[in-house]
């Protein structure tokens, strides 16, 4: 990736702000979902080799691809490009504007692209999730379907449960979002009124034979987490889903229609997901062949490479965006003092997701957030730097990845008349860093695989 497409007005002025974009380029570079679909499948004549499993392309009479999530495309094209001439067809749903003309060139026609809305479901996604599942019940025993699974494939592959309405999967959704609900409890909902999610998508395509490539965006790749787990067992129940309504005090404000069908499957009168061991899963093959980890490791050599001494903090960051914001410029502000935890120049990585709660009716995405909520704290500061990237490109619902905070964004901010604390008050974070040029906006990467923070003292 052109390192030049993260460049900000305070990387420009800085001189190692050339080398911080080597980074961030090296980061999102590493995780390429053709070259990460390439590492673990391929074909030797009639064997395909997923990961240490071999299938004979003899013993199978068709082959689907089928896929959800931001790196969709890249990730069929690669395996399409791979199977070759064994593709019967398939459909896979992306992100909208998450598909280059080269995987097009490469999956048309066999494959279907759809183009749906992301973070909250559109009538695209229900159509895409009716095909796929369409096309997955008519799979039998000599049919092998290869299921491509990144980020952003909860909301991208929707098919809701009977009684349930795309209207009311939408409302929930924006509920979850704004009270600042973890991943794993917003899927442990999601999973409990779609068909296709926590295991749903292999429960349709049994007894065929499933491969399942993750391009993991959850923080410890929790495969029944990721994209809510479509070929997974559900480790989680009717009774679980409630309990995040009702720990988040969102029963009141949840569609009637959600709460009567979670309340009928804690009594047991609706079947639940596919749990350990069942039959459904049988033939069914998951394997990771991307995450957070990787992005950050690349990361991590890339700052070698420029000389900066360097430490992996954590791929497990989470948390409220603004308090973990604090804790990076802490870090920055003792590195700046005591060359601790490593000396100067120095260069920390964090790798995760952290949430935000809405307070305000601003504009921003979680790693904006984080970085003004950093900007206070590294005022006044020189030497000091924290960069936060979407590895998709995208922050929340805008067309910003990420910002840029040095020690002079609380005085450049000031000089133009914008108070820092009164727009973190409103959750409104991209309008504060496009008066400061400072948004990162390289535009969608085709991968996804979780936030990085990039902490420099120099």
């Amino acid at each position: 990736m052109n390192p030049a497409l993260f460049l900000t007005a305070t990387l420009r002025s800085l001189p190692h702000g050339a080398a911080v974009t080597r980074i961030l380029a090296a980061a999102v570079a590493a995780v390429e979902p053709g070259a990460a679909v390439r590492r673990f499948l391929r074909r030797d004549g009639e064997r395909l080799i997923a990961g240490d499993r071999v299938y004979h392309l003899r013993d199978f009479d068709r082959c689907w691809i089928v896929g959800a999530g931001k790196a969709g495309a890249p990730m069929a094209a690669a395996a399409a490009s791979i199977l070759g001439e064994r593709v019967t067809g398939g459909v896979v749903v992306v992100k909208e504007g998450h598909v280059a003309a080269e995987s097009l060139a490469v999956l048309q026609p066999r494959i279907d692209v759809i183009e749906a809305g992301h973070p909250i479901p559109d009538a695209r996604g229900v159509a895409a999730g009716e095909r796929i599942a369409d096309l997955l019940q008519r799979t039998g025993e000599r049919d092998l379907v290869l299921a491509l699974i990144s980020g952003g494939g909860s909301a991208l592959l929707t098919r809701p449960a009977p009684g349930i309405t795309l209207d009311d999967l939408q409302r929930l959704t924006g509920l979850l979002l704004a009270c600042g609900a973890s991943i794993h409890e917003i899927n442990t909902l999601r999973r409990h009124l779609d068909t296709l999610k926590g295991g749903g998508l292999a429960r349709l395509a049994a007894p065929a034979a499933v491969v399942t490539l993750v391009l993991s965006d959850v923080v410890g790749d929790p495969l029944d987490v990721i994209a809510s787990g479509p070929t997974v067992a559900d480790p989680t129940t009717f009774a679980d889903a409630l309990g995040v309504l009702e720990r988040y005090e969102l029963v009141p404000q949840t569609p009637v229609a959600l709460l009567e069908r979670l309340r009928r499957g804690a009594r047991g009168e609706i079947d639940e997901t596919p749990k350990p061991g069942d039959p459904v899963l049988v033939r069914v093959h998951n394997l990771i062949i991307g995450s957070n980890r990787l992005a950050a490791e690349a990361a991590l050599a890339a700052a070698r490479n420029e000389g900066f001494n360097t430490l992996l903090l954590t791929t497990f960051l989470q948390g409220e965006a603004r308090v973990v914001g604090r804790v990076l410029a802490a870090i920055a502000r003792e590195m700046l003092v005591s060359n601790q935890p490593i000396p100067r120049p120095a260069c920390v990585i964090a790798g995760g997701e952290t949430t935000v709660t809405l307070r305000g009716d601003g504009l921003g995405g979680r790693n904006q957030e984080l970085a003004l909520a950093a900007a206070a704290d590294l005022a006044g500061i020189p030497g000091a730097l924290l960069v936060t990237l979407a590895t998709d490109g995208g922050d929340g619902p805008t067309d910003a990845a990420g910002a840029v905070v040095s020690d002079t964004t609380i005085r450049r901010a000031a000089a133009l008349g914008i108070d820092a604390a009164a727009a973190l008050a409103r959750n409104d974070s991209y309008p504060f860093f496009a008066a400061l040029d400072d948004l990162l906006k390289p535009g969608p990467t085709q991968t996804n695989v979780n936030d990085l923070a990039i902490v420099v003292a120099v």
